[in-house]
């Protein structure tokens, strides 16, 4: 197909869809002449996967652009992967502003107290270098700042539930490629989290509807 039947069949505009290809978040479709090119159902799926994180997640292109660095590469350790995936999410903050998630490789465990601390209470490996830690801390910043608990109790609470999620979540990596996982592992963080906070939020609406504040 011609650019503008990849333009109707995606719904993206001539001018965008030509923006992607020059910063290389789409690649050119087969040149048929110096004016042409033709482009396949894989060009409508790349710039559907484009859609996808730009509006779900509302990420800058600079970011967008990280993200399909990931998955296009040669990365083999989808806990690296992941990693560089979560340092290009939100929620950001001054010192997570980096291009290079490897700036985040000085970082210490004195840095760190709150999300240290909440790592044992969850029964995780503290590792300081991984950009959620950072993102630990500074949400766990936010509680304190908020006089919101967050002790024993809370961890568990937030524990049991969410880490038979995540083990399910990663379960069909089992069965795939290195690279085939790690493509997984960076999408499912990028495009999951968004329907994992919406359920929340609409699991609260029910159960207040259901349990009315101050009502038997």
């Amino acid at each position: 197909m011609r650019i503008s039947e990849l333009s109707a069949a995606s719904g993206v505009s001539i001018p965008t869809l030509k923006f992607y290809l020059r910063e290389g978040m789409l690649e050119r479709g087969d040149v048929t002449s110096p004016t042409r090119a033709d482009y396949g159902s894989e060009h409508l799926e790349r710039v559907a996967l484009i859609g996808a994180l730009t509006s779900v997640r509302g990420l800058p292109i600079a970011r967008v652009q990280q993200i399909l660095a990931i998955v296009d590469g040669a990365h083999d350790d989808p806990v690296d992967a992941m990693g560089r995936a979560v340092a290009a999410l939100p929620p950001y903050d001054n010192e997570s502003q980096s291009d290079d998630v490897s700036d985040a490789l000085d970082a210490t465990a004195a840095e760190f107290p709150r999300a240290q601390h909440a790592a044992r209470a969850l029964g995780f490996a503290f590792d300081p270098a991984y950009p959620a830690t950072r993102q630990l801390e500074a949400a766990l910043e936010g509680l304190d700042n908020a006089g919101l608990p967050w002790n024993p109790d809370v961890a568990r609470r937030y524990r049991d539930a969410l880490v038979p999620l995540a083990e399910e979540e990663l379960a069909p990596m089992n069965t795939m490629t290195p690279h085939e996982s790690v493509s997984y592992a960076v999408l499912g963080t990028a495009l999951y989290e968004p329907v994992i906070l919406a359920i929340r939020r609409l699991a609260h609406r029910d159960r207040v509807v259901d349990h009315p504040t101050g009502q038997a």
